[in-house]
């Protein structure tokens, strides 16, 4: 990893935004130029991680942040996944908050001192801006509510209203407070990608802090850029691929068995089960047996070829738990998180899936 970097002011930034970048040289000019922006731009530091993209990202990012005193491009030498390409790059910010940014984001002219002065006004430790899609004001995600009967992630109503509590901090715009994230060891490298901020929100709860949902800071997120980029600015159709599913598949499976102490764990032979209808119904649609093998057989088997990792992770978790299963019942919800898909296929039409 090379590390090009200009010296700023001393002082410690209020917040690190940190963009985990991986071929989004398309998106960079206008997130970055939102945080250029930012009202509170002279009390930040960025850093954009560059995963090996072949597409010139990291050189883009380097050309855009020319002459800024408080950004820098970190280079890695090959593709370290989300989760590890975060904490290697969370590693060099010396910010008081973290803000993990995708890169396929912008933000409105106040939207970080507005969500600063949030976290302080109610002294949480984690919170998310309100997403909204990327090209209008419309509502993408007000955050995760809770999880469902089968432990998936149920998420919350889309609306605007007063600042609440979440289950779960946008993964695309997750602030976290410095020493939390520290302390809790960071994303799980072992996730690789997605399902991360569900597994950190979970860990964030047992641990006895808290996550907040401030919707006067106001977020553009674009969503599936990398596979799904069809339509610019706009998902104009369900798209997922193999290895999205695999891992996601794998890592909702992965983050109950860290995370249940108990009674909670009752939700694992339901997902498996979940898991094995979803995989029927994938072969009757998509009548491609390495898309059922890839994303659902070889994610259970991946799952259990980690219970040395899990194992570790419970007796980790067990040393700062605060919060019960019993109390982490309050985030039970009767939404199904699989009603959203459906709802996508009956918008947009049956998923289309690219192999590998």
């Amino acid at each position: 990893m090379t590390n090009c970097r200009e010296q700023g002011s001393a002082a410690r930034p209020s917040v690190s935004i940190i963009i985990l970048n991986y071929n989004g040289a398309r998106w960079l000019e206008r997130c970055l130029g939102s945080l250029r922006s930012q009202t509170v731009f002279d009390r930040i530091e960025v850093i954009v991680a560059d995963n090996a993209s072949p597409d010139g990202s990291a050189d883009v990012a380097a050309r855009l942040m020319e002459g800024w005193g408080n950004g820098r491009v970190l280079r890695f030498d090959r593709n370290l996944g989300f989760c590890e390409g975060n904490n290697e790059a969370a590693r060099t910010a010396s910010g008081e908050y973290l803000f993990f940014l995708n890169n396929d984001t912008w933000l409105e002219p106040d939207c970080l001192a507005v969500l600063l002065e949030g976290v302080r006004r109610e002294g949480v430790q984690v919170a998310t801006p309100l997403m909204l899609n990327y090209e209008d004001s419309t509502i993408q995600s007000s955050g995760g509510a809770g999880f469902d009967l089968f432990g998936l992630m149920s998420l919350a109503p889309c609306e605007v209203g007063e600042t609440r509590r979440v289950f779960v901090a946008g993964g695309c715009c997750y602030l976290i407070q410095e020493g939390l994230f520290r302390k809790l060891g960071g994303f799980d490298r072992a996730f690789f990608m997605y399902g991360d901020e569900y597994d950190l929100s979970w860990r964030i709860w047992i641990a006895g802090a808290e996550a907040l949902l401030v919707p006067a800071a106001r977020l553009h997120h674009r969503g599936a850029a990398s596979v799904n980029p069809t339509g610019g600015g706009k998902v104009l159709e369900v798209r997922t691929s193999d290895s999205k599913r695999f891992y996601t598949n794998r890592n909702c499976l992965l983050l109950l068995l860290k995370n249940c102490q108990h009674l909670l764990l009752a939700m694992v032979p339901l997902q498996i089960a979940l898991l094995c209808l979803e995989a029927l119904a994938g072969l009757v649609m998509i009548r491609r047996w390495s898309f059922v093998k890839r994303a659902y057989i070889d994610a259970i088997l991946a799952c259990w070829g980690l219970r040395g990792h899990i194992l570790a992770e419970r007796r980790l978790l067990a040393s700062v738990r605060q919060r019960s299963d019993w109390q982490m019942l309050s985030f039970f919800r009767c939404r199904l998180n699989r009603w959203e898909e459906v709802r996508n296929v009956l918008r947009n039409g049956p998923p289309k899936v690219t192999a590998g």
